[in-house]
């Protein structure tokens, strides 16, 4: 995957980690992801496209790492993942993938995003529809570690 795509997203993520939740979140080293079972137990993925480049991101947080971060944000401590955490997934999904629209808009790919989708459960699954390399971002923090997912592939317009 081009740099000119990763560096906006991992950017963006621990800004967003940063700001919103005042948690440090590092990333790790990328790696290719060949399957589709989410290392987390609950994911927030989103569809981004623009003339020439379509794909997804995924975020995918363990349990106890995204009830530390609703903790933060909110103020509430939660034992569980609930629907004001479902709705936190989706909205950290969002304001990522958003602050990477701005950083990627920057570099000439003006992309448009879907409405984040959030998917929980026990070894649920990601999928992203397109063909490109499916790459995994591992992300440390305070809590533990998440992951980032992303995919994207050229748009061929013959």
């Amino acid at each position: 995957m081009n740099v000119e795509y990763l560096n906006p997203i991992l950017e963006s993520v621990s800004n967003v980690l940063g700001t919103m939740a005042s948690m440090q979140a590092e990333p790790g080293k990328p790696s290719l992801k060949n399957q589709h079972v989410a290392l987390g137990d609950i994911t927030g993925i989103i569809t981004m496209q623009s003339e020439t480049l379509c794909g997804s991101m995924a975020i995918s947080f363990k349990k106890k790492v995204i009830l530390r971060v609703y903790e933060k944000m909110i103020g509430e401590k939660v034992t569980d993942i609930n629907e004001s955490v479902k709705d936190l997934v989706g909205e950290l999904t969002n304001m990522a993938c958003g602050g990477a629209k701005v950083r990627l808009a920057n570099a000439g790919y003006d992309f448009s995003m879907s409405t984040p989708s959030i998917i929980t459960g026990d070894n649920h699954q990601i999928i992203h529809k397109y063909n490109g390399p499916l790459i995994l971002l591992p992300f440390e923090t305070e809590a533990g570690v998440f992951f980032v997912e992303m995919c994207f592939e050229a748009i061929d317009h013959k």
